[in-house]
C-alpha cells in the first residue's frame, strides 16, 4: 500500500446543544479531517484538537501546522506493510498526539480497505454493538440540567456522565441521583480540583458513582495516587494519559482504577491498542472517551470499543446528539438497550458525503509525492 496523496480539510459544524465543561462553552466545533490516498482507495481520519488550548496544548491551528509541515511529508511516498509501522515514521516529532492520530487513523482505515475487511476485524474486535452513554455539560441551573438528563434518559441512555467543577458538584450530583437512583452515573471534573478539595470529592462517594474522571491537574499522576487512597469511588484518568508509558506509570503507583482511552489524546490506534492490552493485563477496565467527533471519528471510537477490555459504556452517543447533519454516513443510532451498532463495511464503515463536506469546509490543502 503506497501513500500517494494526503488532503486536509478544516470544517465547522454547529452543535445541536452548546457543550460546557470546566474550561469553557462550545456551540460550534471546528476540526480537521485527513484523507489519505493510495491508487484507488481513500482512508479518513479526524483530528480532535479544539480551537483553543483548553483540553490540551494542541489546537486546530497547531495541528494544521504540524500535519502540513512535518507529519504529512514524513508519510508521503511511504509503503505501508502494517499500520502499526506508522508511529515509527513520526519518531522525530515530539508530542502533537492529536495530529499524529488523525493521520495514523486514516492509514488504519485505508489498510482495512486494502485487505477488504472492516476495521473491527483488523483490530480484533469482538462485538457487534457497544454500550454507550451520554456526556452532559454544565448548565446555567440545576433545573436546566435536570431537563436535559430527563431528555436523554427518556431517549434510552442508561449511563450519564455529568461535567462538574467547584460549586457545581455535590448538590448537582445529589439531585440527579435522587431522581434516578438506579442510573449508571459518573462525573468528569476536567482537572478542576486540587488535593485541598479532598473533603468535597469524598462527599461524592455517597452517590454510588461508576467513577470520578480526572479530578486533579491535567498532567498529574502522583497527586491522583494520593487522592485515590482517600476515596471509595474509582478515579479514572483521562488528560494525564498521553501514551502507553503514562498508562504504565499510573497503574504502577495506583493513580487510578480505570482509564479512559481517547484515540486522539494518545496518538492513534496503535497506542490505544497498547494501553488496552496493558490495562487488561492489570485487570483495570477501560472505556472510550469522546471529543465531539463527526461520524468519522465516532466510527473509530465505536470500533475501538469492540475490544474485550472496554467494559464500561463509552462517551460515543448517537450522531443526532451532536450534529443536525454530519459529514459522513450512515449515522449512529441509539438502540433500546443503550448501545450503538458497529459498522460492518470495509474500513471504518462510514462514507464521506462530499456535498456536505464542501458546505462546511473552511480550509483545504492537498499534498502529493
Amino acid at each position: 500500500m503506497h501513500i500517494k496523496r494526503v488532503e486536509l480539510y478544516q470544517i465547522e459544524l454547529p452543535l445541536v446543544h452548546p457543550f460546557e465543561t470546566s474550561f469553557g462553552r462550545e456551540s460550534t466545533r471546528t476540526c480537521i479531517l485527513v484523507a489519505v490516498h493510495t491508487d484507488d482507495l481513500i482512508g479518513w481520519g479526524e483530528c480532535v484538537a479544539m480551537s483553543g488550548p483548553w483540553y490540551s496544548s494542541e489546537t486546530v491551528e497547531t495541528a494544521w501546522h504540524v500535519l502540513s509541515d512535518f507529519l504529512v511529508p514524513l508519510a508521503l511516498g511511504q509503503t505501508v506493510d502494517e499500520p502499526t509501522d506508522v508511529s515509527g515514521w513520526f519518531a522525530r516529532v515530539r508530542g502533537h498526539q492529536m495530529a499524529r492520530a488523525a493521520l495514523e487513523n486514516a492509514i488504519w482505515d485505508l489498510a482495512a480497505q486494502v485487505r477488504g475487511v472492516s476495521l473491527t476485524q483488523l483490530l480484533g474486535g469482538t462485538r457487534t454493538e457497544v454500550p454507550v452513554g451520554v456526556s452532559i455539560g454544565i448548565e446555567p441551573t440545576v433545573d436546566a440540567l435536570m431537563n436535559i438528563v430527563t431528555q436523554y434518559v427518556d431517549e434510552g441512555y442508561q449511563r450519564v456522565k455529568l461535567k462538574i467543577k467547584p460549586a457545581w458538584d455535590v448538590a448537582v450530583v445529589r439531585a440527579v441521583r435522587e431522581r434516578w437512583p438506579d442510573l449508571l452515573l459518573q462525573v468528569d471534573a476536567n482537572s478542576a480540583y486540587t488535593l485541598d478539595d479532598v473533603a468535597i470529592l469524598r462527599e461524592l462517594d455517597q452517590f454510588g458513582l461508576l467513577l470520578i474522571e480526572q479530578p486533579l491537574h491535567h498532567d498529574d499522576i502522583v497527586d491522583h495516587a494520593t487522592l485515590q487512597t482517600q476515596l471509595q469511588t474509582p478515579i479514572c484518568l483521562d488528560e494525564s494519559i498521553h501514551s502507553p508509558d503514562h498508562a504504565r506509570w499510573a497503574l504502577e503507583i495506583g493513580a487510578c482504577r480505570i482509564i479512559n482511552i481517547k484515540v486522539g489524546r494518545v496518538g492513534g490506534l496503535s497506542a490505544a491498542l497498547q494501553i488496552h492490552d496493558l490495562c487488561a493485563a492489570h485487570q483495570v477496565p477501560v472505556w472510550c472517551g469522546g471529543m465531539l467527533e463527526t461520524n468519522i471519528g465516532r466510527a473509530v471510537n465505536v470500533v475501538l470499543a469492540t475490544l474485550p477490555n472496554f467494559i464500561l459504556p463509552g462517551d460515543i452517543s448517537a450522531s443526532a446528539r451532536y450534529y443536525q447533519q454530519d459529514v459522513a454516513e450512515p449515522d449512529f443510532v441509539l438502540s433500546a438497550n443503550s448501545t450503538v451498532a458497529v459498522p460492518q463495511g470495509t474500513g471504518i464503515g462510514v462514507t464521506v458525503d462530499r456535498e456536505r463536506l464542501a458546505a462546511v469546509q473552511t480550509r483545504y490543502v492537498s499534498f502529493s509525492k
